[in-house]
């Protein structure tokens, strides 16, 4: 490093001037820094600040990213009174793709070389996940027990929100009384209830859970409606299952990359040549994205966002495309509804869950609700026909 002459007449260079090093920055440094680019102080007094506990944090979810940032929380290692708008922040400033690139790549390399959604596999989400409970999901989600985006153009509450969702799904796909419908991973039936009662509908729905067909039997008692303990790979192998309608809540999500266009061919091949088919999935901008580590591990194994591209290609062979409807934003009302409400009811569970489940239940609902404020992730309602609608497909409004 140059310095200034001192003003001394002498022509002889003096000795060098020893180099000043650069200390090198903390791990609590570093961490500082890369969340003041998202606008996130370190103990700070905003609500999306970060109030940290252990001293080990920062090196934590440095070393592992996302998985290192849910399970520190979990651990209680630190605090942020909204961690739905501090995950916002840190997905707008792309902090994803710097933090944790060793724990991406493996959870990437995962699911290109095995087949996470394969039968065997596919089965352990609904022990995981949507077992947990009857009652605690009654608590956390509207009357019909809808467990995906509601629709919130017109609505004020949670419950109105999924009323217009599922009259949206009605509409688009023309029900009408007399026809018959498949809900392919149909959860505890609030579309198959929904369109029975008001469309007057007969319904077939899958589910991979044993909790949700025997309390959705329960709730649609005295309706046409019937439930199946069923993987979508198994139903209708022989071509005897047809229906006039096919729809697809917010399954896809558990299907895979690998099994897309299978999934595709079973829809088709249960929906009569002049039906419609109607698939509403969660979805990620990039194909080459690998599935959030920390919500593989903690809240729903082996699932695989799809690109629009992804539908695109392995739906191609089977349908054509008539409508595409992206009301992503939606869902982060819809996740912050489900919160309050588990909040809510959370002293009737306490003593059966305990403390870190509640923290990983919590930081599950606030986290996806950023990860859809941000826009990084998408919900989309996609229409398809076997061989396209004469005249063309109109969406209703």
């Amino acid at each position: 490093m140059e310095h200034a002459h001192s003003g001394s007449s002498s022509t002889l260079p003096g000795p060098p001037a020893p180099r000043r090093r650069l200390a090198a920055r903390s791990t609590e440094e570093v961490f500082a820094a890369l969340l003041g680019e998202a606008g996130v102080q370190v103990d700070g007094k905003r609500p999306w600040d970060m109030q940290v506990h252990h001293p080990q944090t920062a090196e934590r979810i440095l070393a592992t990213g996302s998985l290192g940032l849910g399970e520190s929380y979990m651990d209680g290692w630190w605090d942020c009174e909204q961690v739905d708008e501090l995950i916002a922040r840190l997905l707008r400033a792309r902090l994803d793709e710097r933090v944790g690139t060793t724990t991406l790549l493996v959870q990437g390399l995962r699911a290109k070389l095995l087949n996470l959604q394969n039968l065997k596999r596919a089965w352990h989400v609904g022990e995981v996940h949507y077992d947990t409970g009857n009652t605690f999901f009654e608590a956390m989600l509207d009357p019909y027990m809808a467990y995906t985006c509601g629709y919130w153009k017109d609505a004020g509450n949670l419950a109105d929100a999924q009323e217009a969702k599922l009259d949206l799904i009605c509409r688009k796909l023309g029900l009408a009384p007399g026809m018959r419908l498949l809900d392919i991973g149909c959860g505890w039936g609030s579309l198959m209830k929904f369109a029975a009662e008001r469309y007057g509908v007969a319904c077939v729905g899958l589910t991979i859970s044993r909790e949700q067909a025997e309390h959705g039997e329960a709730r649609c008692a005295g309706l046409p409606v019937e439930f199946r303990l069923a993987d979508y790979r198994e139903f209708g192998a022989a071509g005897d299952q047809r229906f006039d309608r096919v729809a697809s809540i917010g399954m896809f999500e558990h299907v895979g990359h690998k099994n897309h266009r299978h999934f595709f061919e079973v829809a088709r091949r249960c929906l009569t040549d002049d039906g419609l088919f109607l698939l509403h999935t969660i979805g990620k901008k990039r194909r080459r994205t690998p599935t959030d580590p920390w919500i593989d591990r903690y809240i729903f194994p082996n699932g695989d966002l799809p690109s629009l591209g992804q539908i695109a290609d392995a739906s191609e062979d089977s349908f054509i495309t008539e409508d595409v409807h992206n009301f992503g934003a939606d869902y982060d009302h819809t996740l912050m509804a489900w919160h309050a409400n588990f909040e809510a009811a959370w002293p009737h569970f306490a003593d059966g869950y305990g403390e870190r489940f509640h923290r990983m239940w919590r930081y599950y609902l606030l986290a996806c609700a950023g990860t859809f404020r941000a826009r990084t992730t998408q919900l989309w309602q996609i229409v398809m026909s076997p061989q396209g609608v004469a005249g063309g497909y109109r969406r209703p409004s």
